[in-house]
């Protein structure tokens, strides 16, 4: 009984992580993409503001 049990409460929210809101992991992959575009932006800038040039 005890192993069905355990197989049964693999997939549960942990207890002290259940009261947290977690973001749509679509939202996370949008906000990480952002993040690398605007960081190489400002690395890189003289060289995309060149195109203009």
């Amino acid at each position: 009984m005890e192993k069905k049990n355990s197989q049964n409460n693999i997939n549960e929210t942990p207890h002290k992580m259940a009261r947290l809101a977690w973001p749509k992991a679509k939202y996370g992959a949008i906000l990480a993409i952002i993040i690398i575009l605007v960081i190489n932006f400002i690395l890189y800038k003289d060289f995309f503001l060149s195109f203009f040039k």
